[in-house]
């Protein structure tokens, strides 16, 4: 069976995260987006745990109404990098827990804990509990592995050959993380990292496996690749849409390439902080000039939120009540916004012409990204016409194409 997961989000227990993080909304929400399996993030939060304890559980799985949930938690280590850990069961999670609390002065109060503990450390506690672990966003220029290291094992030493996984994160893409040799054995993982239920961040990016049920053995096997399990495709942001996709400035966000950024001391004009972007991370770190995809990688489909679509078309703000009707209303319709987004015929739908108009747009490639940097995310702009045949991007396809 074919399942699409979004593996990293986070509860409404941490910080400037939305109170609507909760398990109701995100099982409907979810769903909606068209999801089988979703994180629930913070697994490690005592008052977080106790709500996930209340749901059916069978095989590392817990139910809520049609959705399945998975423990999950993101952790950030003495170095300032944030780990995704993947975990198998409650008790498992409580040893996690028993094992980092009195190295965290903030795992009762915060879902994503600070704990004195390194890569290697935190690896080893990940193995020992049979959890799957992996650096999370790993290119951001914030509290990311390759932020402040130049390899998996100078993150996380001897246990780097215990590392099956990688995040992207919003700013890569395949493209970027296979010019570097290192990674070529990893399966990359494209996951929302989503703080708010939103219809524009919750599986924003998501992973489909090949599976043949849905327990944490089969994805643990899909991820380590073993018994025909495996991923399928990584469904993401255009990485240019990225908030940290550019070196800019933090302030400004005025961009500036890396030579520019070098001469200038990492300064901009305005004072501020020019902050290296991901694009010239990832050249800085590359084995290759052009991306080697190894024979397991499956293809990256660039997938722009509905919400996005809806606004840019009508000319309004994303969060407002115009783009939600006309998103609840093509749910509805079609049963998933992966469905109104790439499968379904939408030309009947019923709604706005100008939405379906640009929804067909954005299926042909007539798509710019204007790239974001700064921590600030890139725009994307969506023509009527056609642009010239040297400069047409690939036609958004099926995901049953692949």
């Amino acid at each position: 069976m074919l399942v699409n997961a979004d593996l990293h989000i986070h509860s409404k227990y941490s910080m400037a995260t939305s109170g609507k993080m909760d398990l109701p909304t995100l099982a409907t929400e979810s769903g909606r987006k068209g999801i089988q399996l979703m994180a629930t993030g913070d697994c490690l939060h005592p008052k977080w745990l106790s709500e996930i304890k209340k749901l059916k559980e069978e095989n590392g799985i817990f139910r809520f109404d049609d959705m399945s949930f998975i423990l999950t938690t993101e952790v950030e280590d003495i170095n300032q990098v944030h780990h995704l850990l993947l975990v198998p069961s409650i008790s498992k999670a409580e040893e996690l827990y028993e094992f980092m609390k009195n190295r965290s002065n903030n795992i009762d109060s915060d879902g994503r804990p600070n704990v004195r503990l390194g890569g290697a450390e935190i690896a080893q506690a990940a193995k020992d509990a049979g959890a799957l672990i992996g650096p999370a966003h790993a290119f951001t220029p914030w509290t990311a592995m390759y932020a402040y290291h130049n390899s998996l094992r100078e993150c996380y030493g001897d246990m780097a050959d215990y590392i099956y996984l990688i995040e992207l994160g919003l700013s890569a893409d395949t493209s970027y993380a296979d010019r570097i040799s290192e990674l070529r054995c990893l399966t990359f993982l494209t996951n929302s990292d989503a703080h708010s239920p939103y219809v524009n961040k919750l599986a924003r990016e998501f992973n489909r496996f090949e599976m043949e049920d849905i327990s944490f053995e089969e994805l643990k096997m899909a991820i380590i690749r073993e018994k025909g399990r495996k991923p399928v495709i990584n469904v993401g942001l255009p990485p240019e849409e990225g908030k940290y996709n550019e070196s800019a400035c933090i302030r400004c966000f005025r961009h500036y390439t890396l030579r520019e950024s070098i001469i200038k001391n990492w300064t901009c004009s305005c004072d501020g902080t020019i902050k290296k972007g991901v694009k010239d991370r990832v050249n800085e770190l590359a084995t290759y000039d052009k991306p080697q995809h190894p024979p397991h990688r499956p293809p990256y489909l660039h997938l722009i939120p509905l919400s996005e679509i809806i606004a840019m078309a009508l000319g309004i703000g994303t969060n407002t009540k115009g783009v939600k009707k006309i998103w609840d209303a093509l749910i509805e319709r079609y049963g998933s916004e992966v469905a109104v987004l790439v499968d379904a015929d939408i030309r009947g739908s019923g709604v706005d012409e100008r939405v379906v108009s640009a929804i067909v747009a954005f299926r042909e490639g007539r798509v710019k990204v204007h790239p974001g940097g700064g921590g600030q995310y890139g725009r994307v702009e969506l023509s009527n016409s056609k642009p010239e045949a040297q400069t047409v991007p690939e036609p958004q396809k099926s995901l049953f194409d692949f």
